[in-house]
């Protein structure tokens, strides 16, 4: 009988114990990256009114708070310049000792399929890149696939070091992404992976950044149900992304909208919805870069071109950009298997806005204005200062209309930095598009190489075919 009390209370004071200890969420952990340079929160859980110090070892200055009435709390860590390895240190019924710890660079990355997709699941010379991948101060955190109806405190995942075989499973963009910019800058980068195949952006919103919006509201009721992922709004956000929001990152990189080409123009409206809530959420303004989505042969009539050149006028949101990569895709697979070019062309995007490395080409010809000249319309083009230039004899893939609004064919000549087009037919030149179909061969190109976007004029409203 005494032999059964005495387990009796053993189980108890354990599970009191247990009860009392402070935690972290499972992005705080060995091997982590932090922001350099910044003023990061650290959160957690513990009893209410309980003291919690945490102590990095960088400068050992302890900061101390209380459990909330909540059993929340939090507290704010200077960190220094790129650096480590570090300790750090969270005690209070318990101590929790994180090591290997790393400041650098972190980047969140997030998306569908092609953002998701790995080394393992087939890319271009996997065979030559899997085992170079021995990066001791690259460090991954792959946040697991899962759905809430309401905003989530923690996230599925653990940083891992880079290695052959944790790269071969990552993000196979945010691995090439994540080693130009360590190569580049010489500091070490984090990078986080949330993405999931398949899923449309209406899930990676807030449901009221949805519900407050009648055309997001409308896209949101378009989508149909699928047996790989969620579908409904916020379904991924809360569970995902929300969890992460206080977690202090250098930028965000975006591959998504296959999903949405059953509603492509409502894209110019998501996008920039997806850009702002997130923003809000984290409480600052940080740089969002995005892959534009390559031609593919299976979307609806013209969708691809149409969901192409949302993404393009999405780029009036302040602190964002966007990579072509019409020229590297495959018309016959959703999934192109050439991420290292997309990853390359992502960094130099990062490293020239973000990190003023100028010398790093950001983007391909961005359509900026039209002038009409008589019979022939002059195009005007960002990222063209040096000039253009085509792969081929002829400058494809461009079309004007007249007041009509019918569009045909255009005959169109390279003149220094901008573009003249022109038809037979039409005296009267009110529009041009360029690239307007699902799938293309891109013509124009800037002379750092990199393709022109998909585009549509904008000034006027032309009949769709």
């Amino acid at each position: 009988m005494k032999k059964s009390l005495v387990f009796f209370l053993v189980a108890i004071t354990l599970s009191l114990s247990n009860a009392w200890a402070v935690s972290v969420p499972s992005i705080f952990g060995s091997h982590m990256v932090l922001q350099q340079n910044a003023e990061v929160t650290v959160w957690g859980s513990a009893k209410p009114g309980e003291e919690v110090t945490v102590t990095g070892s960088w400068d050992n200055k302890p900061v101390t708070t209380k459990g909330s009435n909540l059993a929340k709390w939090s507290v704010k860590l200077n960190t220094p310049a790129a650096g480590g390895p570090y300790t750090v240190t969270i005690k209070g019924h318990n101590t929790i000792t994180l090591e290997d710890v790393l400041t650098g660079e972190v980047w969140l990355c997030s998306g569908q399929s092609n953002m998701e997709w790995s080394a393992a699941a087939g890319i271009d010379h996997a065979e030559q890149e899997v085992p170079k991948a021995t990066y001791p101060e690259i460090r991954f955190f792959s946040v697991g696939h899962q759905t809430a109806d309401g905003p989530q405190l923690d996230v599925q995942g653990e940083w891992v070091v880079c290695t052959p075989e944790t790269m071969k499973h990552f993000s196979a963009i945010g691995y090439f992404f994540g080693r130009e910019l360590y190569q580049a800058l010489d500091v070490p980068v984090g990078l986080i992976n949330s993405s999931w195949g398949g899923t449309p952006a209406e899930v990676w919103v807030s449901p009221e950044t949805v519900d407050k919006d009648p055309v997001l509201q409308k896209a949101a009721a378009a989508q149909k149900e699928v047996p790989y992922g969620p579908v409904q709004p916020g379904k991924a956000y809360n569970a995902m992304i929300a969890p992460l929001t206080p977690y202090k990152i250098a930028g965000a990189l975006w591959y998504q909208g296959e999903s949405n080409t059953n509603a492509p123009e409502a894209y110019a409206t998501m996008l920039p919805a997806l850009i702002n809530n997130w923003r809000s959420d984290w409480g600052y303004e940080f740089p969002f870069y995005y892959v534009q989505i390559a031609p593919y042969k299976d979307y609806g009539p013209q969708a691809g071109a149409v969901l192409r050149d949302a993404q393009r006028r999405s780029l009036r949101v302040p602190n964002t950009g966007m990579v072509v990569v019409s020229d590297i895709g495959d018309n016959d697979d959703i999934h192109p298997r050439n991420k290292l070019d997309v990853g390359k062309r992502l960094a130099n995007l990062a490293l020239n806005k973000a990190y003023g490395k100028t010398d790093r080409p950001a983007s391909g010809p961005l359509f900026r204005e039209m002038k009409v000249e008589g019979r022939k319309v002059r195009l005007y083009f960002d990222y063209a200062e040096s000039g253009l230039v085509s792969k081929s004899k002829e400058l494809p893939n461009f079309e004007v209309a007249g007041e009509d609004g019918k569009f045909v064919k255009a005959d169109a000549k390279i003149d220094g930095s901008t573009v003249v087009v022109q038809a037979k037919s039409v005296k009267k030149p009110v529009a041009v598009r360029y690239e307007w179909s699902n799938t293309v061969t891109p013509g124009l190109f800037n002379k750092a190489g990199l393709p022109a976007s998909t585009f549509r004029t904008e000034n006027v409203t032309a009949k769709q075919e």
